[in-house]
């Protein structure tokens, strides 16, 4: 006997119509994302898993982009209207911690062995000072040129604007006043390890080193590293020790430039007198700065803007 309900096909007819135009919809980037078809796929159709097996596909689905994008946005926006003594202060902390990042990498480049692993490890190093910065949730100048400018591409506004030049020149200099004191206290070893500072001024020459161009190139590549850390530690969960040593490893093993943790490595030559100020300013601080700036807020932030505009509704959120 035939199955009139197959004969007439309405019941069926009609979900797959209505399923069909949610996925239409989805497709031409109406409001529909890809979470509600599934929600009404599962909804009209049901599923042959259990409610425990379908609430655990749930916890481990990825956030969708906009998702992750919200997350940074609202940091972003928490950030720029913090009070003026609290990102000072935040700041500073910043610029202090980071100097961890160079003597750690010149501790283990003291005491290992010559051999041809030895880099890897010292990279690995060159993590710590960014470990504490981003789990201590210290204020870091090449963090909020992503988190910051979100929320001015959402909403481009005179004041918007003037909350981001605020925010990024008052975490910046107290970054410059940080690194500048750890590197003082590396320039007159006051911890008492030559071994160490003799090994930091070195990593210190070769950090610096290089014309205006190939340090502006490496600064951009560095601004994208950084970047891409704030971009995946909403995901990261239990995972975000291990993303930021790997990713802010690879700073130090592709010989980049970072405007603050560099800081610490040029204001040390300046300090023992093989650099001047202006010298220093000008031929390394000037290219990290411009191609931190470019490598973190014109192509990361604009790319990650990008992908999630036309999700967004007519207000940006």
């Amino acid at each position: 006997m035939t199955d009139k309900t197959h004969e007439t096909g309405t019941p069926i007819q009609e979900d797959e119509d209505l399923n069909k135009e949610a996925i239409q919809q989805f497709a031409k980037g109406g409001q529909r994302h890809a979470s509600e078809v599934t929600e009404h796929r599962l909804e009209h159709e049901g599923s042959s898993l259990t409610q425990g097996e379908l609430e655990e596909v749930d916890h481990r689905m990825k956030l969708r982009p906009l998702a992750v994008y919200e997350i940074v946005r609202q940091e972003g926006e928490d950030e720029l209207t913090r009070p003026y003594r609290s990102l000072w202060w935040s700041g500073l902390a910043a610029g202090l911690s980071i100097g961890f990042s160079v003597y750690t990498q010149a501790a283990m480049r003291s005491y290992l062995p010559d051999a041809d692993w030895t880099p890897l490890l010292e990279c690995i190093g060159y993590s710590v000072g960014f470990l504490i910065v981003i789990l201590g949730r210290q204020q870091l100048f090449t963090e909020i040129t992503l988190t910051a400018v979100l929320p001015l591409l959402a909403r481009p506004t005179p004041r918007g604007f003037f909350a981001v030049a605020r925010l990024w020149t008052i975490v910046l200099v107290a970054n410059m006043v940080g690194t500048a004191v750890f590197a003082l206290g590396i320039a007159v070893d006051i911890l008492d390890t030559p071994e160490i500072v003799a090994a930091a001024i070195e990593i210190s020459r070769e950090a610096t080193s290089g014309t205006f161009h190939h340090l502006l190139l490496r600064g951009i590549a560095a601004g994208w590293l950084m970047a891409t850390v704030v971009w995946l530690m909403p995901s990261a969960k239990g995972s975000g020790f291990i993303v930021i040593a790997l990713i802010t490893s690879l700073i130090a093993l592709f010989h980049l430039a970072h405007v603050v943790a560099g800081s610490v490595e040029a204001f040390t030559l300046v300090f023992i007198g093989e650099r001047g100020l202006i010298d220093a300013l000008v031929g390394f601080h000037l290219p990290a700065l411009i191609g931190n700036v470019l490598g973190g807020s014109a192509l990361f932030a604009l790319i990650s803007y990008g992908q999630v505009a036309d999700e967004l509704d007519e207000r940006g959120n």
